[in-house]
């Protein structure tokens, strides 16, 4: 079998296993194809894990994107830890914007997520630079005190095409969302899933007051935006309405009056018609 067919099956057959258990799944295809561990970690997003900057004393997070062998470089300090001595780094410049995007997305996040953690790698690319923009937050109970475990991860990796004046940007943002719940009404509750999309704008303005942190900024606080309200409204939504239509939630014998209630309108305007 060639490898690009074994690639498109393993990515296929992830699509269709649970989300919760991405890690687990990944793990056992790496063992069946170790030859294609680079481009299984590639294409496949799992959940962020978090480390801790000694120098900084600030968290950060970790994904391909900041990994260089077994070490991963922290956007704080700019080091990778495991120390590595050739590890690679952005250049002067495009680290100072790295910085600013860093300390801009922190702000974002304690907006947006009230907690949490962010962090920001960029690196350059033919024609302009690319980066990944992070963000994951924990939670162990509801606002209103119920015990809960949930997760969010927004992975959103961009690539700007800079043309001085104007810059063309792309956008594929991934979110993955899980949710454990138990109580005495309901049991054991999970829910976990991912959505990705992508999106493109041509011919960007750039200048003082638009600069590329404040344009992609407002890219990515509009497509998450979107997915957040799609998460909400469509698949909680249709969770929900599947869940109505297969148990009866408030009782049979309220459900028996209603049916009821249904059958002597229904026979009153038949016998109208008749009339």
């Amino acid at each position: 079998m060639a490898e690009r067919d074994q690639l498109d099956y393993a990515l296929d057959l992830m699509r269709r296993l649970p989300p919760s258990q991405t890690e687990t799944n990944l793990g056992g295809l790496i063992d069946l194809v170790p030859d294609l561990v680079e481009d299984l970690l590639t294409a496949i997003d799992q959940p962020l894990k978090i480390a801790y900057d000694a120098e900084s004393k600030k968290d950060y997070l970790l994904c391909d994107y900041n990994r260089d062998a077994d070490s991963y470089r922290s956007p704080w300090s700019n080091k990778y830890d495991p120390p590595l001595p050739d590890g690679t780094v952005p250049a002067k410049q495009l680290r100072e914007l790295e910085i600013i995007f860093n300390n801009s997305f922190d702000v974002y996040r304690d907006l947006y997520f009230e907690g949490g953690v962010s962090s920001t790698y960029l690196w350059e690319v033919d024609g302009g630079f690319a980066g990944v923009i992070l963000i994951k937050k924990t939670q162990d109970q509801t606002k209103q005190g119920i015990p809960m475990k949930g997760t969010w991860d927004s992975i959103h990796v961009f690539e700007v095409g800079d043309k001085g004046s104007s810059a063309d940007y792309k956008l594929t943002s991934t979110v993955m969302l899980t949710i454990e719940t138990e109580d005495e009404k309901t049991g054991n509750v999970s829910l976990s899933g991912s959505m990705t999309r992508q999106e493109s704008r041509e011919s960007t303005p750039v200048n003082k007051e638009n600069t590329h942190l404040i344009n992609m900024g407002r890219f990515v606080e509009e497509l998450e935006g979107k997915m957040r309200t799609s998460l909400n409204t469509i698949h909680f939504g249709k969770t929900k309405d599947i869940v109505n239509d297969l148990r009866v939630a408030k009782g049979v014998a309220l459900a028996q009056q209603s049916k009821a209630a249904q059958e002597v309108v229904s026979a009153a305007v038949a016998s109208k018609k008749k009339q």
